[in-house]
């Protein structure tokens, strides 16, 4: 029978006897919740969430006092160890939300609670959500060797070591700090896994090959340590996005017990955020107010339907091959923009069977994502891709010759360049 994590708090009274009875409660119903929803089925995965006192791994945690677009922004430091900060902190760990840890790359040990401006959040921990999805993918077995690349609050390094046993366990971050914190909270759980400092892409060869390989954080191709240090029978996955939040992938790297590396990517509905230093777009409130508006746009009309959210495979196309485009997904009707040069476009039903589009700037998003839907039907209306691998080189693709969907995936050092726009003015469609 697999152990059970440690009491995060110690009894001494009743009233330390109540916080453990709130803390098991709120962790009973995060695991309930993620059932209900679908995405979390019986097993070690569920068993270890149950299980899991998110408190010992992220006794402090930052929750924002600002407006989304105010500036500048502001956080209070929650603290475990404050009897007034519990009820709230409790409430954040437990939501299933994605939970902030790190301020300006500070040291996450020895922090004094203390509200903060300005800067941003350099570290986190992922929703509850997809992380359990992705566990569940990778299948982990007892005595599996793994690699968790971006360590962030440790919750992955402890949850593998639930399940597999902490002597086969490496967890790596960038970050001195964020190691140095996972250290000491994943041996107050009582775990000795492996905490290392060093670069994700190289991975950590010293204790290669692995069973499983979990990237915490996106990235704009696969990471050689995904390919590499993966051991026959083994497999590895991690988000792979351009500068764009709104279509990831999903690469899935296997490798067969005869050496052959497969890879395939699939479009998911979630993925997660962007290395250090990777670019990123997003719309800002004063670009959505001016899309909301119609301000400058133009007024067409078509027949043809734009493309449904669903497959996704196809819109995960139009990120990679139409870079630069980010959805907004707030909006009841399609809203897309490119922050880069300002065009805009919005898509409503005309009550007639037809549509009326409102969109502006040089870059003609409505022949772009309907040009594109024609090569991605053409090429069998694929719900994922391969993955390619040789030597320095990677891409994706679907089809057969002639209608074969094809794109490189970028090296590091060209990840965020965007296509120029090549439309002077809007385009009317057909």
């Amino acid at each position: 029978m697999l152990p059970q994590f440690p009491s995060a708090t110690a009894l001494p009274d009743s009233d330390e006897r109540t916080l453990a009875r709130e803390v098991a409660a709120a962790r009973a119903a995060m695991v309930a919740r993620l059932e209900d929803n679908g995405g979390l089925k019986p097993g070690p995965v569920r068993q270890a969430l149950l299980a899991l006192p998110r408190e010992v791994l992220m006794p402090q945690a930052y929750v924002r006092r600002s407006q989304p677009d105010q500036t500048p922004p502001r956080w209070d430091l929650l603290d475990w160890s404050t009897p007034e900060d519990r009820q709230e902190l409790l409430a954040v760990l437990y939501s299933g939300e994605s939970v902030l840890i790190q301020h300006d790359g500070e040291s996450l040990l020895g922090r004094m609670p203390a509200p903060r401006s300005g800067g941003r959040i350099t570290s986190m921990s992922s929703t509850v959500g997809m992380t359990a999805d992705l566990l569940q993918q990778l299948d982990l077995q007892p005595g599996h060797r793994v690699l968790d690349i971006g360590t962030g609050a440790a919750v992955t390094a402890a949850i593998a070591c639930w399940i597999c046993g902490d002597g086969g366990v490496v967890t790596l971050d960038r970050d001195q700090h964020v190691s140095d914190a996972a250290h000491a909270r994943l041996a107050a759980l009582g775990y000795r896994a492996t905490t290392v400092t060093g670069d994700g892409e190289a991975g950590w060869p010293q204790r290669a090959p692995y069973d499983r390989l979990f990237m915490s954080y996106a990235v704009p191709r696969v990471a050689k340590a995904c390919v590499e240090q993966l051991a026959p029978g083994g497999r590895s996955l991690a988000t792979v996005r351009g500068t764009s939040p709104s279509w990831p992938g999903l690469a899935v790297i296997t490798r067969t017990p005869h050496g052959q590396v497969v890879g395939e990517l699939q479009a998911v509905e979630f993925g997660h955020c962007p290395g250090h230093g990777l670019p990123r777009i997003f719309l800002s409130k004063a670009f959505r107010d001016r899309i909301s508006s119609g301000a400058g746009g133009h007024v067409l009309h078509s027949r043809q339907a734009p493309p449904a959210d669903r497959p996704r495979a196809l819109w995960l196309a139009v990120d990679h091959l139409r870079p630069g485009l980010v959805r907004n997904w707030e909006a009841d009707h399609l809203m897309i923009g490119a922050p880069a040069c300002g065009s805009w476009l919005t898509a409503r039903p005309d009550g007639s069977g037809g549509w009326t589009l409102t969109a502006c700037g040089p870059r003609d998003i409505w022949d772009e994502i309907q040009t594109l839907a024609a090569r991605w039907r053409a090429a069998g209306s694929p719900d994922s891709y391969r993955l390619h691998f040789a030597a320095d080189d990677q891409w994706v693709s679907a089809g057969r010759g002639t209608r074969e969907l094809v794109w490189p995936l970028p090296h590091l050092h060209d990840a965020g360049k965007q296509e120029k726009p090549s439309c002077p003015s809007p385009v009317g469609p057909t």
